[in-house]
This record gives structure tokens, sequence and C-alpha cells, in this order.
């Protein structure tokens, strides 16, 4: 038995399916622990393969090579060392002794040590609200006992498993002495307090000290912040590790008397680092940023383009690829046609400029007039209007679509929420591309953001302090220039007003009497609501965004396309 434990929280950024890297990853954080006098390494959840693997786990090549490679891992522990706490996917096989149903398939957690699997525990909660789905590919497993570690009872329970009392109390009812719990944790919002609320929970309930270890990284559309701590058995917070970063932080631990004659011990953590989370709108962007540069790196795509239109929208996307890529690897290009105003040209010129990337300008009166010609005879008797406008989009498409085809980078597109809820957005126009950074964020968010970072420098940001996006952008009025003297607020309410609206429909599912309870006119509600049901066949045709709401469209927000239903007022 011991009464001191070094535990090294691995907070790093896995690949999903990627298991050979990802095991070199875990090999190198070990060596690093093991320098360090570690006696254990805890990952988080299903690290060797990525999270989430989604139907990547239904491959049964896929999760018997998750488990070769975890078990392979245990050869680092052959010769003394840190133990090595792991998550993996885990097909449970005749003969197994862990508790499990031989031919099903485990989220697990796997304790190596002494060159071999010494226990393997598996998640008992399994979610399938918002973006997870997990009852479709894993069995749920049963109430775990702790885990005996150098003489220490260590109860893990798995991310969700924490969510709620049973499997917390199980572990601490059968001698659990603290709690390590392994996450996938993906950001939103309002996830960091809802993380902390939840964790104190359980330490309340348990009396045990509990570290909480969270992936970083992008996935597809979600992103994970990190962020991992140690809250002591009476809820004192001992570490934070910081946000958005990798990190391995070696934590001190002491088993300690509960008091003068009493028979009975408790772990407790030494203070140690107290990182400052970024907050509100530093967290919107650095989730933007994050998820922005992992999607690239993780699809291998060598840079990106986007077109530059003197806007908010692109101005924001574009400082966004610079702090996450680098200006060598961001290309932005202005469209202009004959509706671009001064404005714009100058504004997106001064925005390139500052942001030290690759600028070229790219007429498209031609092909806007190739097209109106060939449709000439198609068209004519008919008035000029909203197809005339969405030509001039989809030639931008068009052309940003060649220029990635010939030179390799992605197209990034710069919709937000406000007008993909609404529809206002040009299929195979502005929409075509690969990938939307601002895709889960309300146009007044954009704002803020924007004002936001020309105040800061985002933490392993590869873009220049200061301004790099200039106030008349963010104090100009909001156009899409694809008629004289067009403005955003023609054909859509201020912001202001839309956004409320809009958040109440999508994040709230407020009925609509309650949301004209808020000042709104019904009308203008109803209307809203029309447009945010009929938009659905352009919001399944979008590029994948980062999620940044507690209701992001797609993954948290599944609606029919057909869908004939409308709330009476």
């Amino acid at each position: 038995m011991t009464d001191k434990l070094k535990i090294t929280l691995a907070q790093l950024n896995p690949v999903v399916g990627d298991i050979v890297g990802n095991v070199e990853k875990a090999t190198a954080a070990w060596t690093r622990a093991n320098k360090q006098g570690a006696d254990l390494i805890v990952f988080t959840e299903l690290f060797v393969t990525g999270y989430p693997p989604e139907d990547l786990v239904l491959k049964s090549a896929f999760a018997d090579a998750a488990r070769a490679a975890t078990e392979g891992l245990a050869a680092l522990t052959a010769d003394g060392g840190p133990g090595l706490l792991i998550g993996t996917v885990w097909p449970q096989r005749t003969g197994d002794a862990w508790p499990g149903e031989a031919g099903k398939l485990y989220n697990a957690v796997v304790l190596l040590e002494a060159g071999k699997v010494a226990a393997v525990r598996f998640k008992v909660d399994l979610p399938t609200y918002g973006v997870f789905d997990e009852t479709r590919v894993f069995a749920p497993g049963p109430l775990p006992g702790p885990i005996n570690f150098r003489g220490v009872r260590l109860g893990v329970p798995i991310c969700e498993d924490i969510w709620n009392m049973d499997v917390c109390e199980c572990l601490e009812e059968t001698g659990a002495e603290l709690l390590l719990v392994p996450n996938g944790s993906p950001f939103d919002q309002n996830k960091p307090d809802v993380r902390m609320t939840i964790a104190v929970a359980r330490v309340t309930e348990t009396a045990l000290p509990l570290a909480y270890v969270n992936q970083l990284g992008g996935q597809d559309e979600l992103v994970f912040d990190g962020a991992s701590f140690v809250l002591n058995s009476d809820r004192a917070l001992a570490v934070q590790m910081p946000a958005w970063q990798e990190a391995l932080v070696v934590t001190q631990w002491t088993r300690q008397s509960a008091g003068a004659g009493a028979g009975t011990t408790g772990w407790s953590c030494a203070k140690g680092e107290r990182a400052i989370l970024p907050e509100g709108d530093g967290a919107a962007y650095h989730a933007c940023v994050l998820g922005l540069r992992d999607y690239v790196a993780k699809t291998g795509f060598p840079s990106v383009v986007l077109g530059l239109s003197g806007g908010i929208d692109s101005a924001l996307v574009a400082a966004m690829a610079v702090d996450a890529l680098g200006a060598s690897r961001v290309h932005c290009i202005m469209l202009p046609y004959k509706y671009t105003s001064g404005d714009s040209l100058s504004d997106a010129a001064a925005c390139a400029k500052a942001l030290g990337v690759r600028y070229d300008i790219v007429p498209i009166e031609e092909p806007v007039a190739g097209f109106n010609s060939a449709l000439g005879a198609l068209f004519e008797g008919s008035d000029s209007g909203v197809t005339e406008e969405n030509i001039q989009s989809r030639t931008r498409g068009a052309i940003l679509m060649a220029v990635s085809n010939k030179f390799g980078g992605m197209v990034l597109t710069t919709g937000n929420k406000s007008e993909m809820s609404v529809g206002y957005a040009t299929l195979y126009g502005d929409m075509n591309g690969g990938f939307n950074p601002i895709k889960d964020l309300y146009k007044l968010q954009v704002y803020a953001l924007s004002r936001w970072r020309n105040g800061h420098v985002p933490l392993d940001a590869k873009g220049p302090a200061g301004e790099v996006i200039p106030v008349n952008i963010i104090t100009k009025a909001p156009t899409a220039e694809l008629r004289e003297g067009q403005l955003d607020q023609d054909s859509l309410p201020p912001y202001e007003v839309l956004d409320d609206i809009l958040e109440c429909l999508v994040e709230h599912e407020m009925p609509l009497p309650q949301i004209v309870a808020r000042g709104h006119d019904a009308a203008l509600v109803k209307r809203i609501e029309g447009l945010l049901y009929i938009a659905e066949y352009k919001r399944r045709q979008a590029a994948p965004g980062v999620k940044i709401s507690s209701r992001n469209f797609g993954r948290d927000r599944r609606y029919p396309i057909q869908n004939k239903f409308r709330e009476q007022l």
C-alpha cells in the first residue's frame, strides 16, 4: 500500500481512426511521464481509436485492431514505470476475465500494468441525446467496482457515467478511494459550467476526490476544449489545466488520515496549475479556430481559399483561418461585380493586408454576362430578380471551386447561423465549400467575435496582434451586394430581433406565444418559423462547421425536410 501517488493527466489530441498514430502519441506521453516519475498516466475516453469513432467501430477489423494495439501498449509497463489507464474500443471475447458479455462491443477503459492488461472497465451510461448515439454501436457495461492499482482502489467512471449518481455511488460503496474520469466531452458555450456542476455533485455525494481528464481537438463538427481539472473531496479546485491546448500535467496525491485517531483515510491532490480559461466570446473564438485547424489538418488539405467580400462574415473567417493555419496557407479572393461598392473593395484589401494573406481580385462581369446570355432566350419575357442575383453568387462559387481544384486548397464557406436558419444563402454559390468555422454563430455573435479578435490574440494563434478586421467592416450596414443599394434588412428584420427569435425557435423550441410575449410581432414570428422550416433542405447540403451552441444544425437538431407542421398562434 502506498500513501503517495503521482498521476499524469494526458489532455491530448487523438485522430479518429489513426490507431497507430494515437498509440505513438500515447507512447510518447508515457515516456515523458516516466521521466517525470509518475506512477500512473491517465488518457481520455476512446483515446486509442479517437473520439467519437461512430460507425467505424462496427467494422470488426477496426475493433480488433484497437484491442490489439491496446494490448500491445502493455509492453511499455513490463519493466516498471507508470501504469497506463487508456480508453479504447473493446470487443469482449469468450474467456475474457472482465465483467461483460462475449461478442459484445464496449466503450472501455483499460489499465495496463506490469506488462499486461491488469483490468478493464466498461462505460455504463451510453448517451443518446444531442450529438451522441452510442447505444447504436456499444453495449452498456455492468455497474463497475474499483480497480486495484498498487494498493489504491481507483474508481474509473467513463464520461457520461458521472452525469447521474448511480455509477459513482456504486464505486463509492464498493470501496473506491478516488475517481479518475476519462472524458470525450465536446465544447459548447454552456458546457464548462455544466461539467463543473456535475463533478461537484459527484464529489459531494461520494466524498471522493475526482480528476476529470478531457480530450482536446476538433473532430468533424465537434470540438473538444480539454480544460481538465481536479477537485478534492472538499470540492476545492486543486488543478485546472488549460483549455484549447494539449497538456501533460503531473498531479501529486497523498493519502491522509481523516482525523486524529480516526481509522479511515482519504486521498487529496496538492494544489497545482490553475489555468485561466477563456470565457464567452473568447472561448467561442478559440473553438472556431481549433475546429478549423484540426479539420484542415486531419483531412489533409494543404491550405484554404475563401471569397473575401469586404463584409463581416468573410473577414472573421479569414482572421480565424490565419490564426489557425498561418497567413501563408490562406488565399483570399475578391470577386467584384457591378454592385460591389468602393467600400467593399477597400475594406477587403485592408483586411487582407492586416492579415498578411495572398489577395487576388477576379472580376465576375464576363462569366455572369455569359450565363445571362446563355439563359436569355429561355428567360425572355420574365422579370429580373432573385434568379439573376443567385447567378452572381453561383459564379463566385464556381470560381472558388476552380481555384481549389487547381491548387488544392479547401474552400471555406462564410455563412452564419442567422442566414442558414432562414435560407439567406445560395445553394451552389456562397454555400460552396468544405468547411465553415462560423456556421453555428448567429450574426450578432459574428460581430462580437470580430470585436473580440481585434482586442485579443488567441492562444497558439498564427495571426498578428492588433486590428485585423477593419473597423469600417464592423460598423457598416451588412449587405450581400447582389443588387443596387441592397441591405440585409431589406429582406430580414434587424439582427437583434431575428437572432432572438431564432434562438427561441432553435435552441429552446419555445412555443410561439412565448416568443411573441417577449415583445416580437406575431406575424414576424410566424414568418421566421416558416423560413426556418423551408430552409431545411439547404442546411442538409451545407458544409460542416464548428459546433458552438447547445443545439447546432445537423447533429443536435434533426428535423425532416418534408414537414407540413406549423404551430398555431
